[in-house]
């Protein structure tokens, strides 16, 4: 148990985003105790597999997403807006805002800016917007303000240009576990027939931890003008 509860805050343009690329540390944190909560702007159900109805996989895709949340010990968020048809506009902007503020999380996780996705992208743009906007009192909305002061970029396969690793995140087995289970239940994740998704995420976590001297880790990257590094001397 964390000697002050943090909470964490995933946020993915898809059900399954964040849930793959930070979900061992968001494992990590919930054995620690500390609160996870993900927010999906869209539910990805464009990925709806050959001969399903598209919004009977959107109700699917919900329902993974709560079942991941509720195995950490948190909860999930699903925006009712097609995959696909995000838009990249000063009303998505506040909706995030105001989940921020609800939430009140003190970390933040979310895509890395480059991708092949353009929902990727998107989200990158407004969660960096929102994460500004519920920091500022002046923007008056139902609820206070609150800044994040935690912001980090999780690795994806999909935003690969230009990513670098940068913080190095390790985790226990217990977490790894926890995380192999919790992540099992999308679909995608084990039946997708494009890429194995699963099969990626649990190399990746095994090379990061090995270049960490650790067993398992993810990276992330951070905004670019927190990239410092303080010391009195050499």
């Amino acid at each position: 148990m964390s000697e002050q509860q943090l909470t964490v805050l995933a946020i993915g343009g898809h059900v399954g985003d964040m849930e793959l690329t930070a979900g061992g540390v968001l494992a990590s944190h919930s054995l620690k105790g500390d609160r996870i909560v993900t927010l999906a702007l869209t539910a990805g159900e464009r990925g709806v597999p050959a001969g399903r109805d598209v919004m009977e996989y959107r109700e699917q895709k919900v329902n993974e997403a709560k079942a991941f949340a509720e195995m950490l010990g948190g909860a999930s968020i699903v925006l009712d807006i097609p995959d696909g048809e995000l838009q990249d506009n000063e009303e998505m902007r506040f909706k995030v805002c105001d989940i921020i503020r609800d939430v009140r999380p003190n970390i933040i996780i979310t895509h890395f800016k480059n991708s092949m996705h353009k929902d990727h992208m998107t989200t990158h743009r407004i969660v960096n917007d929102a994460r500004f906007f519920a920091g500022l009192a002046s923007f008056e909305r139902e609820k206070p303000s609150f800044f994040a002061s935690r912001l980090y970029y999780a690795e994806n396969w999909e935003d690969a240009v230009d990513y670098k690793p940068y913080v190095y995140v390790d985790f226990s087995q217990e977490a790894y576990d926890l995380w192999m289970k919790a992540v099992s239940l999308h679909w995608f994740v084990t039946g997708s027939k494009s890429f194995p998704y699963l099969e990626y995420y649990k190399h990746l976590a095994r090379v990061r931890g090995i270049e960490a001297r650790k067993e398992y880790a993810e990276t992330f990257m951070i905004p670019e003008e927190s990239m410092r590094v303080l010391k009195s001397e050499l």
